[in-house]
C-alpha cells in the first residue's frame, strides 16, 4: 500500500481537475485494497482464521483498516 501511495503522490496533474482526479484515483485504489483484503480473509477457513487470531466478524474491520487507515 505504501508503494501505491507514493506513486499517486508524485503524479501531480497541473489542471483545474487534477486534484479531483487524484482523489478519485486514490479512492479507487483504496477500495480495491479493501475488496482484495476482504476476499482473501473471507476465503480462509474458520480454522485458518482461528490460527491467525481472527474471527469472521473482524474481517470487515480489518479490511477497512488495511485500506483506509494509514
Amino acid at each position: 500500500m505504501a508503494h501505491i501511495a507514493e506513486n499517486l503522490g508524485t503524479s501531480r496533474v497541473q489542471s483545474p481537475f487534477g486534484g479531483f482526479f487524484l482523489r478519485l484515483s486514490e479512492a479507487f485504489v483504496r477500495r480495491r485494497v479493501y475488496n482484495r483484503t476482504y476476499a482473501e480473509l473471507n476465503a480462509l477457513s474458520t480454522r485458518e482464521l482461528d490460527d491467525l487470531g481472527i474471527s469472521r466478524s473482524m474481517i470487515s474491520r480489518l479490511a477497512y483498516e488495511a485500506a483506509f487507515e494509514n
